[in-house]
């Protein structure tokens, strides 16, 4: 009697936990690796956790088993591949960009000591037979090519409409075309003086002293624009000073200088016609900055609008200062292979600028501009029989020094994190 009561207490146990779990609509159990055709996968929720079960559903009932491995290690391999191609597309990008920035580099370096070189090779070795050519039609020539290759430019991207775009940016724009007649009287005086400049100063102090245009343009910036410099700025720009001063004193020059009365009356007026040429470099610069501040107008729209005033005015100082030595030497009198080449490189210097700046830092910018002295000097040597003396290297380095100090970023200022101390009792 007792055993079948202790039977019947069992089945009846058995029985309870059957209906429990069909009330459910499931039934829980192990299963090996693997599933039959009619299997679903469902998720686990610990499988996340690494528990190491997967949930299925066979025929209408979920069933628990372990996770196969090889799903995992299938994961894991796609995720390693597809971060692979990232670093390998990120390394390609990133060595295009060194590769670009690197060209731009070169090319703004060859641009500052080719202009400066051809251009004074051109004024200084002139064949006996002809005459010298005119600057002020060189400016001339420079501005019309410059117009039409902005012209051609603005042609291609706007698929050839080129009249409606004129149109929209000159004719019916004539406030910001009075605004922009003033940088373009400016750079115009500027670009002859380069040429008064180079006449009489051979081409490394020329590189030298013109640096002078970032002490003009930070004095204008301070003046117009209210722009604050910190110390280190206004200790370079003095530094800038003394330097120009030590190169300009030191008497280096090249064979360009004939006599010892000839030599100091063309360094003082290559001097002042460089100083001239630094003030309206910096003041036409702030001005432009200040007048054209956040305007979306492209750059070679830009350059089409100051392309226009500069031709008439170019022009004007054509017919101004040089009519009679056109009257008695014609219009291209004394131009030669090496002076085209010169305006040529001088119409496309601010197109390269323009497009380097837009792919260079500044730091590359500063670099350009000290391998340019130190590139300018190696050739005048060369080539034009430049021999500096102590006081030029002196003069020379303290530029370079200033240059690179001015062009630092500011270091910011690190705040440090407030600690909070716990209030102590009786506080």
């Amino acid at each position: 009697v007792v055993k079948e009561t202790r039977k019947r207490s069992a089945n009846m146990m058995r029985g309870s936990e059957q209906s429990n779990s069909t009330e459910n609509g499931t039934t829980t159990m192990d299963i090996p690796h693997g599933t039959s055709a009619d299997s679903e996968m469902m998720p686990s929720p610990t499988s996340g956790r690494g528990s190491g079960q997967a949930k299925q559903r066979v025929n209408g009932v979920v069933v628990v088993g372990k996770a196969d491995p090889s799903n995992d290690a299938r994961g894991e391999t796609t995720g390693k591949r597809r971060v692979r191609r990232r670093k390998v597309v990120t390394t390609k990008e990133d060595a295009t960009q060194k590769l670009i920035k690197y060209a731009a580099l070169l090319l703004l370096v060859a641009q500052m000591v080719g202009l400066v070189l051809l251009m004074r090779y051109s004024r200084t070795n002139q064949s006996p037979d002809q005459p010298l050519y005119l600057a002020s039609t060189a400016v001339l020539f420079m501005e019309l090519m410059k117009f039409v290759i902005c012209c051609a430019v603005v042609a291609y991207q706007t698929h050839g409409n080129l009249l409606s775009e004129l149109y929209t940016h000159v004719w019916a724009s004539p406030i910001e075309m009075a605004k922009l007649c003033v940088p373009s009287l400016l750079y115009t005086i500027q670009n002859n003086l380069l040429y008064l400049a180079l006449t009489n100063l051979d081409a490394a102090t020329y590189q030298v002293c013109y640096q002078l245009k970032i002490l003009t343009t930070a004095l204008f910036s301070a003046t117009l624009l209210q722009r604050q410099f910190s110390r280190t700025k206004w200790v370079s720009l003095v530094i800038l000073t003394v330097g120009v001063a030590i190169v300009q004193i030191s008497g280096s020059g090249d064979k360009g200088h004939k006599d010892d009365a000839g030599e100091s009356h063309n360094r003082f007026v290559g001097l002042v016609a460089v100083l001239c040429a630094a003030c309206t470099s910096g003041f036409s610069g702030v001005y432009f900055e200040k007048i054209l501040k956040g305007s979306s107008t492209t750059l070679w729209i830009r350059n089409i609008q100051m392309g226009l005033p500069s031709i008439l005015i170019a022009y004007i100082t054509v017919l101004l200062k040089d009519s009679a030595a056109i009257a008695e030497q014609g219009f291209l009198g004394g131009y030669t292979t090496i002076v085209w080449i010169v305006v040529l490189v001088q119409a496309a210097g601010g197109l390269i600028v323009a497009v380097v700046v837009k792919y260079a830092d500044n730091v590359l910018k500063v670099f350009a501009t000290s391998f340019s002295i130190i590139i300018s000097c190696i050739i005048s040597a060369i080539l034009f029989d430049f021999r500096p003396n102590f006081s030029f290297l002196i003069g020379a380095s303290l530029v370079v020094i200033a240059t690179v100090l001015y062009s630092k970023p500011p270091s910011k200022k690190r705040r440090r994190p407030q600690t909070l101390l716990p209030k102590t009792a009786g506080h």
